[in-house]
């Protein structure tokens, strides 16, 4: 007897918890919008390529000489050529176990932290990530079993996390601690002595230490990143690197992985690693021929950075813009490409950051991603990427502050009747 079809196919359970939206519903609305017309203005997402960024002409040179040689597969963990540039960067740091054979190249960052989370992770297991977070942390590690168990960076405290908090956390299950740093979305740069009492607490208690560093370079003024890997040694670290924003290479598709640290503790836990990569054959070939001009060529990032820059242009702007708003504050951003400001709900009570991102993109045609999107519990906030001209960015805000008054001048009526009572 045939077996009836079901009525409708649904996705996997495990999708319900997993959010994402820099890429989610408002961008998908954006896009309708767009279909009909209408120019949308982008702040959502840290994409160097499309706001007339280039990726470094010897890196484009570099893929192009070697493509004759980028037809067959690589080793599954990558081109050698590439995991020493990336080893030798490491070891310049301070690295002193960083080694070709503990050296992942991937698809992105994105893939190698679903991999290193699968690798690590039985059902249940806790992982302790920040919050806010970048969104595919959390996501990964629901999507492969684990629970996160969000430790909370203020911004009463610059969004840095408190130790303190970190230890009442802890359960027989935990198995990781998450750093990102210079930090997404917040423009937090970690000081020295926290992350020595961070490497120091995974440590401690036995968890694997990810360090997500896709922003080491991007930091601005006397703001300093210090890689954390240098500072552990008696668990394992594990950083993870890549070309995407320092190098402006979004669409090569190039993230590594280097563990370093108490290796001797890690061999079943490497051999899962390694088995995971060759799953997937290897990552891009042709574009890991740019790993080793981009770390040993000229530095490209420092003149953008630095004051006269375009992106401290950019950043000094959105700072402006915030210290002028009649409804916004934030710390200053230190590092990576966005600023995440508040919104003062004294002055609109009822804000919501989700349906203020929607409205404004139907009033003022601009995409930004709500705060609570990075998995915090409050709705007040939302991240702003300051990779457009600084001269956007003034009239892009001036539109943020527009709609922004407009839901004040709606919420006047029910606040001076509170007042009254």
């Amino acid at each position: 007897m045939p077996r009836k079809a079901p009525e409708r196919f649904h996705k996997s359970p495990s999708l319900n918890e997993v959010r994402y939206e820099i890429r989610g519903e408002l961008a998908h609305r954006a896009r309708e919008l767009e279909a009909r017309g209408i120019r949308i203005d982008r702040l959502n997402i840290g994409n160097p390529g499309i706001y007339g960024f280039r990726t470094p002409d010897h890196l484009r040179e570099a893929v192009a000489e070697r493509l004759a040689e980028s037809e067959a597969y690589c080793q599954e963990q990558g081109l050698l050529e590439a995991r020493a540039a990336i080893v030798a960067r490491e070891r310049r740091r301070g690295v002193r176990r960083a080694a070709v054979e503990t050296t992942f190249v991937g698809n992105g960052v994105s893939e190698l932290i679903d991999v290193a989370l699968r690798a690590l992770l039985a059902p249940g297991d806790e992982v302790l990530v920040p919050a806010p977070d970048y969104p595919l942390w959390t996501a990964s590690v629901i999507l492969n079993g684990g629970q996160p168990v969000h430790y909370a960076c203020r911004p009463e405290h610059g969004f840095l996390p408190e130790l303190a908090e970190l230890e009442a956390l802890l359960t027989p299950r935990t198995r990781a601690l998450v750093v990102i740093n210079p930090n997404n979305p917040t423009g937090a740069v970690y000081p020295e002595p926290l992350l020595r009492g961070l490497a120091a607490f995974a440590e401690r208690h036995g968890l694997v230490l990810m360090s997500d560093e896709i922003y080491d370079e991007i930091t601005y003024d006397d703001a300093r990143f210090h890689p954390i890997a240098p500072m552990v040694e008696d668990t394992v670290c594990l950083t993870f690197g890549g070309l995407s924003k320092v190098h402006r290479a979004c669409g090569y598709r190039v993230g590594w992985l280097s563990l370093s640290g108490a290796l001797e503790r890690a061999d079943d836990y490497l051999h899962g690693l390694v088995l995971l990569a060759a799953l997937r054959l290897c990552s891009n070939v042709p574009a890991q021929w740019a790993i080793a001009p981009a770390l040993e060529g000229p530095d490209t990032i420092s003149a953008l950075v630095r004051p006269g820059g375009r992106l401290h242009a950019s950043r000094e702007a959105v700072r402006g813009a915030i210290a002028n708003s009649a409804f916004l504050d934030a710390p200053p951003s230190a590092g990576a490409l966005y600023a995440f400001p508040g919104v003062d709900t004294g002055r609109i009570p009822d804000f919501d950051d989700h349906a203020f991102a929607l409205s404004l993109l139907e009033r003022e045609h601009l995409l930004l991603v709500p705060g609570s999107s990075f998995n915090v519990p409050y709705r007040n906030r939302f991240r702003v990427t300051f990779l457009p001209e600084a001269s956007m960015l003034a009239e892009h805000f001036a539109r943020i502050e527009r709609e922004l008054a407009r839901l004040a001048d709606a919420a006047w009526p029910a606040r001076r009747a509170a007042g009254a009572r």
